[in-house]
């Protein structure tokens, strides 16, 4: 249960032995042994008193010092439309995956293919009657489960928060309703079709509301629950950081150590800021511990979409321990795992959730009370260093004395390789209007269109732009032309946003669920088409024929490149180059200039 320590090329560095460990000069004395110490007699109350109330609200102090807290729950319930059979003990559990745009006609696809994985999916929709009609009698295998959560994107309130509990992937299928001016069936034939022209209009909601605005809100209620590629900060070298964490030492026993958590500038890597956890360690009064805690995050964290915690810290050859608490109680049971330091070195530590184990008050918790610990509800996080490790067995690396350890980081980091948390569905030609060079009467009609439809695939790039940058891995996918044809057409993936044609919805919906899966789309951007021509039909028969399609294999033989969007940057189109490095230029240019 002892965390691993990277070095600083990122490599695992190798744990020094207990018995090298206790043998270097300052380590813990053999049991038994005199340690040293700062004397000092005596309790101090007035410490003691400071630390209750500091991460005690005096209000509720005395209905939750000693209590177990308040756990989350309470919400109401969303309504279970499919279940599939109970998935068997031991299946892996993915979480959540939230669908916008659920009755659309990717959207339900997509919603199709996961329960028929066995996921637990979640819809959102505007009409429930609607997605009732087209969902309820749709099979799920063993731990499928389909929930509706009725809710506008364009209207933020009605994202309520019980809708993301759980929630670790997303497909964004949502999009602006689009409808021939001279009137459609009532299953929209005529729209989904897709091959024969029609004269469009808006017929809901502005491009703007939904492609961008509706976006933007989805993921400011949603990217949390899915994990940033550069994780989550839970404690950085900043005042705002600094000023929610308070020392909690054995002053609460008797004990008479003392520490705390300081900004200080020059003490990180480079010369840069550190917060540095220091003081003096005692055993004088059966103490022996230091330690620093944040007060409660309210509401608790949701860290389920991460792997672990890490570390950023120059070590001092002790060895430390975390304790995470998934209640709001000051005095409950904490999950901890030890971690050791290399002195005088940074070094990134990393301690992954699953080595985390129920403690209370420096004992494991055993039995049926020993329940592995649920990471997407933590309250607080505590850093300590004492004598005792477990059970009453000693730390093998423990001084008493002064001590030091800078810190630059504590981040909840992703699990390895990464795969897209997000996939997007957007649409080819986003980029071309008013692309240089770009003749207009030779592309689609949508590009042609635009300003007549509200400027449709300009706010479509800004929701783009907004999935880019929320710092989710994601992956956004451009079809071109949607059409009913059934799956297994042949396929060409390209970025740059130049290719025109048609792609089956069946295929697209088939694509978004092998992306979740997919590491190398990770933060890519791409197009996708059929090499069927618009004037030959695919049919069933064709459909048939077709091989099964390895998305995976399609999709790292595609050479797929992230950053690439086919914007045009300072009047430069950037083609099938990274836009930072396209903008890059275009500022030395200008400075130039």
């Amino acid at each position: 249960m002892i965390g691993r320590t990277l070095s600083p090329r990122g490599g695992v560095a190798p744990q020094r032995p207990a018995a090298a460990r206790a043998a270097r000069p300052g380590a813990a004395p053999r049991r038994g042994a005199r340690a040293t110490h700062v004397a000092r007699a005596g309790w101090d109350l007035g410490r003691f008193a400071k630390t209750v109330l500091f991460f005690n609200d005096p209000s509720k102090l005395f209905s939750g010092l000693f209590s177990g807290g308040a756990r989350g729950g309470g919400e109401a319930p969303l309504e279970t439309l499919v279940r599939g059979p109970p998935a068997p003990p031991g299946a892996p559990d993915g979480g959540v995956v939230l669908v916008t745009g659920a009755t659309g006609g990717v959207g339900k696809r997509v919603v199709e293919l996961l329960l028929a994985k066995g996921r637990r999916v979640r819809a959102v929709v505007r009409d429930v009657e609607k997605a009732r009609g087209l969902l309820a009698s749709l099979p799920a295998a063993p731990g499928g489960v389909l929930e509706l959560a009725p809710a506008d994107v364009t209207q933020p309130a009605t994202l309520r928060p019980e809708m993301l509990a759980g929630v670790r992937q997303l497909v964004s299928c949502c999009a602006v309703k689009v409808q021939p001016k001279e009137g459609d069936t009532a299953d929209r034939a005529k729209y989904f079709q897709g091959i024969k022209f029609f004269d469009p209009e808006i017929a809901d909601n502005s491009p703007e509301a939904v492609e961008s605005t509706g976006m933007r809100t989805v993921l400011s209620a949603a990217a949390p629950r899915l994990g940033l590629a550069a994780g989550a900060p839970l404690l950085l070298p900043r005042p705002d950081f600094a000023a929610r964490w308070g020392a909690l030492d054995d002053v609460v026993m008797g004990g008479v150590s003392e520490s705390g958590l300081t900004l200080a500038q020059g003490a990180g890597e480079g010369g840069g800021a550190a917060l540095v956890f220091r003081g003096v360690v005692s055993t004088d009064n059966s103490g022996g511990f230091v330690s620093v805690r944040c007060r409660n995050w309210e509401p608790p964290l949701d860290l389920g979409a991460y792997q672990g915690l890490r570390i950023r810290l120059k070590g001092d050859g002790l060895r430390y321990k975390v304790t995470l608490r998934t209640d709001s109680g000051w005095d409950g049971v904490g999950y901890c795992c030890s971690f050791d330091t290399a002195a005088g070195e940074w070094q990134s530590v990393e301690l992954p959730f699953a080595d985390f184990f129920p403690v209370f008050r420096a004992r494991r918790v055993r039995g049926g009370d020993a329940k592995p610990l649920d990471p997407s509800t933590v309250y607080s996080l505590q850093l300590m260093l004492s004598k005792f490790e477990y059970d009453g067995e000693l730390n093998p690396a423990f001084a008493a004395g002064p001590f030091e350890l800078p810190i630059t980081e504590i981040s909840a980091y992703l699990a390895s390789p990464v795969t897209p948390r997000l996939v997007h569905v957007s649409s080819a030609g986003v980029t071309r209007p008013n692309r240089p060079g770009i003749d207009v009467e030779q592309e689609p009609p949508a590009v042609k269109l635009n300003d007549a439809l509200g400027g449709l695939l300009t706010w479509k790039l800004a929701g783009e732009d907004a999935v880019r940058g929320c710092g989710v891995p994601a992956a956004v996918v451009r079809p071109c032309a949607l059409t009913e044809e059934p799956r297994g057409m042949p396929v060409q993936i390209d970025q740059g946003d130049t290719i025109k044609g048609k792609i089956g919805r069946d295929d697209v919906a088939e694509l978004c669920v092998a992306l979740l899966d997919c590491p190398a789309a990770a933060g890519a951007t791409f197009e996708i088409k059929s090499t069927v021509p618009f004037s030959q039909p695919w049919t069933a028969d064709d459909s048939a024929a077709a091989p099964a399609r390895d998305w995976g294999a399609v999709l790292a033989g595609s050479g797929l490149a992230a950053g690439v969007t086919g914007k045009t940057v300072g009047g430069v189109y950037s083609g099938r180059r990274p836009e930072a490095e396209v903008a890059a230029e275009a500022a030395v240019a200008t400075v130039k200039a």
